[in-house]
């Protein structure tokens, strides 16, 4: 049976899908310390414990190996998101405010930003973006020219900070990426922030965990519907994204389970079962495990039961560590 199943994995592209450079990495990195081309760091932000990796893919190789394009990827990860903790929510603004700074310093001197709540205020799951814009304070439109030299008097940087929520293509007929163009080619932003919901590899980082970047995004990709990405060799201005992961492949929750099944069955001295499985690598366990699923499933992806309260906070949370930037 088991050679049955290889044999059938090795014609198809074995590869857990996830957004998470953090999660990539892991999966990648299997019985080996590090990943040529690839940096790693990790800390500790606060008193609240929250766990900061920073992934930072230096070449070629660390594109083809951890999958993603070159560039720095932070994750925030804290169990505390997703509940009502105002101390530690608090606090993970200010981390995500701090990161965004060090992300922007990158780029130079910027005074205007563009920001975008991508995803589908209709659908709970993808409706991060949208969330965000709602609770950010807009500038770009007031008078603000006296107040902004008085600032830079002071030696305190000043933004001028505008927004767009511009739907899906089912909603609006035009890509994603049209509308951005045709905005920053209008009013001219020196850079852009992408807020979007993402899809995880692993259930315990849904609504838990913040990832940043500095590669720009592929709209829908989490979901395999790949659109038309927004970076800066596409719009010509630096992108910096910000993603939470909402939902994981139905493929990818059984996957975890066969894995634990796998582990038990070992430490219960079981045979033949156990060595099946477990001889299988990773990716051959995920491939057969979607095998079994989607012929009567489909590709179908899972999001927790209290998503709407999880997102909100979320929303909460990246919306107060923007605002902290541009204040």
């Amino acid at each position: 049976m088991r050679d049955e199943v290889l044999e059938q994995v090795e014609e198809k592209e074995m590869q857990v899908h996830t957004d998470l450079a953090l999660e990539a990495r892991e999966s990648c990195s299997e019985g080996q310390e590090s990943i040529p081309g690839v940096n790693i760091e990790e800390s500790v932000h606060g008193p609240s414990g929250v766990k900061v990796t920073w992934v930072e893919i230096l070449d070629k190789q660390g594109e083809e190996a951890i999958g993603k394009p070159r560039g720095s990827y932070i994750t925030l990860e804290a169990e505390q998101m997703a509940v009502h903790d105002e101390g530690c929510h608090r606090e993970i603004s200010e981390a995500l405010s701090e990161y965004v700074k060090k992300l922007l310093d990158g780029f130079g001197p910027v005074k205007s930003v563009l920001v975008v709540g991508l995803g589908n205020q209709e659908v709970t799951s993808d409706s991060l973006g949208p969330q965000v814009l709602n609770n950010l304070r807009m500038t770009r439109h007031l008078n603000i020219e006296e107040e902004l030299q008085k600032k830079e008097a002071k030696g305190n940087a000043s933004f001028s900070i505008s927004g767009i929520v511009p739907g899906v293509m089912a909603q609006t007929g035009m890509e994603t990426a049209e509308i951005i163009r045709g905005i920053v080619e209008e009013t001219k932003p020196e850079a852009l922030l992408v807020v979007d919901a993402l899809a995880a590899r692993s259930v315990s980082r849904l609504g838990t965990t913040i990832q940043l970047s500095n590669t720009g995004i592929s709209p829908g990709s989490g979901v395999g519907n790949h659109r038309h990405s927004l970076t800066e060799e596409s719009l010509g201005i630096p992108v910096i994204a910000i993603g939470v992961p909402t939902v994981v492949a139905a493929a990818a929750i059984v996957y975890d389970t066969v894995d634990a099944l796998a582990e038990l069955l070992e430490a219960a001295g079981a045979g033949n079962a156990a060595e099946a499985v477990d001889g299988m690598a990773l990716p051959e366990r995920y491939q057969m495990v979607r095998e079994l699923i989607e012929p009567r499933l489909g590709p179908m992806y899972v999001t927790p039961g209290n998503i709407d309260e999880r997102v909100k906070l979320l929303s909460y949370i990246i919306s107060e560590g923007i605002n902290q930037v541009f204040a």
